[in-house]
């Protein structure tokens, strides 16, 4: 259904659409809003928003990109709205902290060291500028092509590389330290 102009699409075959659209997508979202809000509750709350969103603009899906990147550039916009409304800049959350679910076999000393390593290199991707946090995100969480995630990201592809050199730039240097 990719391709399909969504123009005029019943109510029900929009429910189902958007039904399947949170069963296969919604983890991924949730991962992504999450890497910009720092809170997974907020990141459940602000993944829902995004589907509602979604499902009230479906009619203005026009097929020039699959639906998993329309979506993804709805969850970036609404993320970037989120770090900008008056909210997020005058409420303070409470911290929450982040459930790694990892299973690894191995001894115990090695499970605990490489969590420390995860938690050490997770620490340090949240904290990059929200610009080199979401292109190392979409690239190495998520395996995004570099085309897509300039058209998720509206802007040149050659950015895109830009913005991934310099945080791994940063990324070195902070892992360095």
């Amino acid at each position: 259904m990719d391709e399909m102009i969504m123009e005029r699409v019943s109510a029900e075959e929009r429910e189902t659409l958007i039904d399947e659209l949170m069963d296969q997508y919604g983890t991924e979202i949730l991962r992504l809003v999450y890497s910009y809000v720092h809170n997974y509750q907020l990141a459940e709350d602000l993944t829902q928003d995004i589907f509602v969103k979604s499902y009230k603009s479906l009619h203005t899906y026009k097929g020039k990109s699959s639906l998993r990147t329309w979506l993804w550039k709805i969850a970036i916009n609404h993320c970037k709205d989120y770090l900008k409304s008056w909210y997020n800049n005058h409420v303070i959350p409470v911290e929450d902290d982040y459930i790694y679910d990892v299973k690894r076999e191995g001894s115990a000393e090695e499970a605990a060291i490489q969590q420390e390593e995860d938690e050490r290199l997770v620490h340090s991707v949240m904290g990059l500028p929200v610009l080199y946090r979401e292109v190392i995100y979409l690239h190495y969480y998520e395996d995004i092509p570099i085309r897509e995630m300039a058209r998720i990201l509206s802007v040149n592809p050659n950015t895109v590389k830009t913005r991934l050199r310099r945080a791994k730039v940063l990324l070195k240097e902070r892992w360095e330290e």
